[in-house]
């Protein structure tokens, strides 16, 4: 089973959040990055896991440059037998889906797999757009899959229930909480990553869609109001008056 992971980096969720260039771009400095935790927890240790069963290989795929290097390594020293790098700052999703399609088109993977989104952009549309790309079904917000031969059974939340979809032949999906649980790289999986191909690949000369204007910060939170409950009437007044959601 030949399986294609789809891989990026984010802040960890401690780091101070900035801005540069007129609040044009994220400052980076003295921040401290990880894998993308459902690309790493989910996506990447299920994939491990399907090869442990079935035989096969997991390749990694990340769009950017060498500073994302080291998260790659992280995810071979998880368990993946090779990655793929584009050399490229994607713009945007649509930018990421299409450097991936790219390469995946001449591979030939039974199974591509991404988290359900970044904790950074919070998206969640590369992969539906990256199926829509190579014309393949795709499965969103995954949590589980199961794979029999050419047939993947895959289970997802929808409404208020549980749906199972069942798929012949190769498909993309996201991966989404309860596919698999986190793996933590022991010594001789950091040992053995340090050898493991890291395949860097020039980008296609697409035209980029999107450009960054502004960001900014949300607005800092107000002081708490504390109110007695034995005076429910003053909630509902500050309610309606000062909050304004009644």
């Amino acid at each position: 089973m030949k399986i294609l992971v789809c891989v990026s980096k984010a802040p960890d969720t401690t780091s101070k959040i900035a801005f540069k260039d007129g609040n044009s771009s994220f400052d980076e400095a003295g921040v401290q990055f990880i894998v993308n935790p459902y690309d790493e927890w989910y996506a990447l240790v299920r994939a491990i896991e399907l090869k442990e069963a079935n035989g096969g290989s997991v390749t990694t795929i990340t769009v950017g440059g060498v500073d994302h290097d080291p998260i790659i390594r992280k995810a071979l020293a998880i368990g993946a037998d090779a990655a793929v790098r584009v050399d490229k700052t994607a713009t945007d999703s649509y930018d990421t889906a299409s450097e991936i399609a790219n390469y995946a088109k001449s591979e030939n993977f039974d199974l591509i797999i991404c988290g359900k989104e970044t904790i950074n952009h919070n998206g969640g549309v590369v992969g539906g757009m990256l199926a829509e790309l190579l014309d393949l079904p795709y499965v969103s917000l995954a949590t589980k899959l199961e794979v029999s031969g050419s047939e993947s059974t895959v289970s997802r939340e929808a409404g208020a229930g549980i749906e199972v979809v069942s798929v012949d032949g190769p498909l993309v999906l996201s991966a989404a909480k309860g596919m698999a649980e986190q793996r933590i790289p022991n010594m001789r999986g950091i040992m053995a990553a340090r050898s493991k191909p890291l395949q860097v690949i020039a980008p296609s000369n697409m035209d980029s869609f999107t450009s960054i204007g502004q960001y900014t910060l949300p607005e800092e939170k107000g002081d708490c109001t504390y109110i007695d409950a034995e005076n429910p009437s003053e909630l509902i007044r500050l309610l309606n008056e000062e909050a304004k959601v009644l």
